[in-house]
């Protein structure tokens, strides 16, 4: 139960004031005398008739303070619409994600850091794409996070044929996207190396991606200068070698730019956490809560019994308390 016009209660107060007034002008001999009131002391029946024809005069007045003040009972309902966002993560799986200047590795950085992304998600749908010489579909666009995360352990160098085609895998997140029904859609290419493989150049690509609303944030994988890659030597057993850092950042930041996304470097495993974090904060799904008041109006009852009390005390005095002149 609540008022609509709380204020309104504040007459209340009145009540004990006018009873106050009330006694004091028949003290001083303003109002006429009743016809019983020649015998004051006695407690007789139309003594106490007169005591009941004020109070209830004074409560008929509290009911008409209360029925304006308008108490209602209901509730709320709330009605909770979410906007969310398709995602597709582009990995790169190409032998050089091998390299160790990540822990354990690039790729397993690389999976350990989405599929923290992906546990921060909520109302998203989240595809991926992996891709080296080619580009694949690896998971479709979901909302299942256990199996996104199965796929995503699932992923190892040597999967498809060695090569680096980022507009493939570009066209490939495309397509999956385009199969999405909400109006936000992102695509995350993750990659380490150069494009050198593929049908589709990669701004081409970037091209094609802006023209169906597709955002790309691009990130590029290595540290600054040389890596340690680890080697199968059938004679020595595991080694390492120093191989150099190759991305094209230009490619990136280009691909980025058209599509009205980010690139972003990562140099360690800490810099990607970082990364995703801030992307996971740029791209958040729209929830809107619209409240519905559905309420009954409860004014009528004390408007009732106020005109009840009101009909009772008018009665009382045109008929058992008439004053004389």
């Amino acid at each position: 139960m609540e008022f609509r016009n709380p204020h309104i209660l504040w007459g209340l107060v009145l009540i004990p004031l006018i009873y106050y007034y009330l006694r004091s002008r028949e003290r001083s001999g303003s109002f006429g005398t009743a016809i019983f009131s020649y015998f004051p002391r006695r407690r007789t029946f139309r003594i106490w008739l007169l005591l009941f024809s004020k109070v209830i005069l004074l409560l008929s007045f509290g009911c008409f303070i209360l029925s304006l003040a308008r108490p209602q009972r209901g509730y709320i309902e709330e009605k909770l619409i979410t906007e969310g966002i398709d995602i597709v993560l582009a990995v790169d799986i190409s032998s050089s994600m091998k390299a160790e200047d990540f822990k354990p590795n690039r790729l397993g950085a690389a999976k350990s850091v989405a599929k923290e992304f992906i546990r921060g998600r909520k109302n998203d749908k989240i595809g991926l794409v992996v891709f080296s010489r080619k580009a694949i579909t690896h998971s479709p666009l979901t909302i299942d996070y256990t199996m996104l995360y199965n796929f995503i352990d699932t992923i190892e160098t040597g999967m498809i044929q060695d090569g680096t085609a980022i507009g493939n895998a570009i066209i490939e997140g495309s397509k999956r996207l385009s199969e999405g029904k909400e109006k936000s859609k992102v695509l995350i290419l993750l990659t380490d190396g150069i494009n050198n493989a593929g049908e589709v150049d990669p701004v081409t690509a970037a091209y094609a991606t802006k023209a169906l609303g597709i955002k790309v944030y691009t990130i590029g994988v290595g540290s600054s200068k040389n890596a340690p890659f680890p080697i199968d030597d059938p004679v020595l057993g595991k080694r390492y070698v120093t191989v150099p850092v190759q991305i094209d950042e230009e490619g990136l930041q280009s691909i980025a730019r058209i599509t009205k996304g980010r690139y972003f470097r990562a140099t360690d495993t800490k810099k990607l956490e970082e990364i995703y974090r801030e992307i996971d904060t740029l791209e958040r799904s729209k929830i809107e809560i619209q409240q519905f008041r559905r309420v009954r109006e409860w004014f009528v009852f004390p408007l009732s019994i106020g005109i009840f009390l009101l009909c009772i005390h008018l009665v009382l005095q045109r008929l058992f308390l008439r004053i004389i002149p």
